[in-house]
């Protein structure tokens, strides 16, 4: 069945799902819940406290001080000859930013960079594409504590004060609860400026505040029309709208009814000038869904294929800009709704209504948090990693960083001088049952895929630099298990996928298999952080060794491979030894 409406999009779904979510509309309109939502009812949810995190939902800066002080911003930009804008967080404050660099490049204003890794090559060539003599750092984190975000502060304000004295800290502006610790610390250090977010906004859906719309300001975007946008659709998911007209509550209750059903692979098609929206999206939806063994999964940057590849465990969205449409994609898109899978399509019209989008996606969580029984705005399962890793760093020696036998979980009988192979305890009887008595690293990668059934999904975690070759080898890799297994694919860099998918991973459902790359890092390979014990290297290790201990007490199946120093040599051979395997 097809539904097509301009603010609602194009609907292709299955007679079973489109009578489901015409059913569940009507119950929301009888019931009045749409009206509930935006009167912050928490009892739409679970009742333990959502109504406090709906900030989102009042108008994004009302016109006036508030957005003045933007204008004043941009202005002060100019004045000041500025070059580069480095934007230090992660998370809902480091993914939307990443979003307007994608969609609008470089602007009348600064050239926005984003850092939200630890790994040192990411932080040296992060340092390496600013011009420290006509930068601009925002700091970004609305805890305030974050702790990636401190050590990236660190280590720039001591750059910066290197290299121009005391007047660094005012080349530094925060953005950050009040109250926070990033509050007190920007306000006596003297930074440039500080601007608070909203404590009734989550970190994820607070990319219309001033969380987004500061690193906008400072490329000198049109900061009024983004607002006009993003205002013309929450005017359109309104309290008013039916269910069946509200283009939040519509495409909310395809998510949740979907996943209800078994298809809880939320396949993103997203068009070129786009990409970075599915990144956004991958993060709002699964740690808002990824909870009490309940979830939807994103999948981000899988290559369409013909339906014969797909289970039945997929939902395809496609987003894409009016000027980019594509009649070959459409024609893909065409064949699998026909072959039963539901495909819903978005068009913008321009970039600006890049803003209005993320509004539909915020509603449309939150509407599907309501039709699963989660809270939305929570991530119970996201301290457990921050404690595994504080344990590390806590007893890691200055000089020598992380000791011992990889953390909380036991090494499995392999090693060779480019790789080692990391499992913990429980995961390890089924490997070692599956691959042999005496493993092989490629008996053992065998093993693990050999585990994926229809409706799980193989998640490649790798703590390595993000660029161009390291996702091309990844892309490869996930793609081979996906030809040869049926399963959905994810790809995640670590530590920012933390931030993002970390929740799903471990209080979504049980069907992920993990496939954990980390790095010993060659003799000098670590960046020094001040004032700090450990360097970025040890913090990034200590980081994925922690997770996976969680991963491991969650009794999720979890393979680590360690690269002996050549990162791209080490994910060659994982993508040969793979290829191998899965032939």
């Amino acid at each position: 069945m097809t539904a097509h409406d301009e603010r609602c999009g194009r609907m292709d779904l299955p007679p079973a799902l489109a009578d489901e979510i015409a059913g569940e509309g009507e119950d929301w309109t009888s019931t009045g819940r749409v009206g509930r939502l935006w009167e912050r009812d928490g009892s739409v949810w679970t009742g333990n406290g959502e109504g406090q995190w709906l900030g989102w939902l009042d108008p994004p800066l009302p016109e006036g001080a508030e957005s003045a002080r933007l204008a004043r911003l941009s202005a002060h930009v100019r004045r000041e000859d500025l070059g580069d804008a480095a934007l230090l967080g992660m998370g809902g404050s480091s993914l939307f930013p990443e979003l307007l660099r994608r969609v609008f490049g470089r602007g009348a204003g600064l050239n926005l960079h984003v850092l939200d890794s630890t790994d040192p090559s990411q932080v040296r060539a992060f340092e390496s594409s600013v011009d420290l003599d006509r930068v601009l750092f925002i700091v970004s984190s609305k805890s305030g504590t974050t702790l990636e975000t401190s050590l990236f502060l660190r280590y720039f304000l001591d750059r910066l004060r290197a290299r121009i004295g005391p007047r660094a800290a005012a080349r530094f502006i925060a953005v950050t609860d009040a109250g926070s610790a990033l509050d007190g610390l920007a306000a006596s250090e003297g930074f440039g400026a500080i601007f608070h977010g909203e404590a009734n906004i989550g970190g994820r859906y607070s990319a219309l505040s001033y969380f987004g719309l500061v690193p906008a300001a400072v490329m000198k975007l049109d900061v009024d029309e983004l607002l006009a946008r993003a205002r013309a659709m929450v005017a359109a998911c309104g309290a008013e709208t039916l269910a069946d007209d509200n283009p939040g509550v519509q495409l909310g209750l395809a998510l949740g009814l979907a996943a209800q059903s078994g298809r809880d692979k939320l396949t993103l098609d997203v068009s070129p000038q786009l990409d970075g929206l599915g990144a956004w999206i991958e993060q709002l939806v699964a740690e808002s869904t990824g909870k009490k063994g309940r979830g939807l999964i994103p999948i981000d940057g899988e290559a369409l294929a013909e339906p014969s590849a797909y289970g039945d465990d997929r939902l395809f969205v496609s987003l894409r800009l009016a000027a980019e449409h594509d009649d070959e994609r459409e024609a893909l898109l065409d064949r699998i709704a026909a072959a039963g899978h539901p495909v819903l399509r978005y068009d913008l019209r321009d970039a600006m209504d890049i803003t209005g989008e993320c509004f539909r996606w915020m509603f449309a969580t939150a509407v599907a948090g309501a039709v699963m029984g989660v809270n939305p705005f929570d991530q119970p399962d996201v301290e457990a990693s921050k404690v595994a890793t504080r344990a590390l760093t806590d007893r890691a020696d200055d000089a020598a960083g992380l000791r011992g036998d990889g953390g909380p979980v036991a090494r499995h009988a392999f090693e060779t001088g480019e790789l080692t192979a990391w499992v913990d305890r429980p995961y390890a009887t089924s490997l070692r049952r599956a691959a042999g008595r005496a493993p092989t690293l490629d008996g053992l990668l065998a093993a693990h895929v050999r585990q994926l059934r229809r409706g799980d999904y193989a998640a490649l975690l790798a703590y390595v630099q993000l660029n161009e070759r390291h996702r091309a080898l990844l892309d490869g890799i996930r793609h081979d298990i996906r030809r040869a297994t049926g399963a959905a694919t994810t790809v995640g860099f670590g530590p920012r996928f933390l931030h993002s998918t970390g929740q799903l991973h471990k209080g979504g459902p049980e069907s992920g298999h993990f496939l954990v790359i980390t790095v010993r890092e060659k003799k000098g390979g670590d960046l020094t952080i001040p004032g700090f014990r450990l360097g970025f290297a040890a913090v990034k290790d200590a980081q994925a060794r922690g997770d996976c201990a969680v991963l491991a007490e969650r009794r999720r199946r979890c393979l680590r491979l360690e690269i002996d120093g050549d990162v791209e040599g080490g994910l060659d051979t994982i993508a040969t030894l793979m290829s191998a395997v899965l032939s």
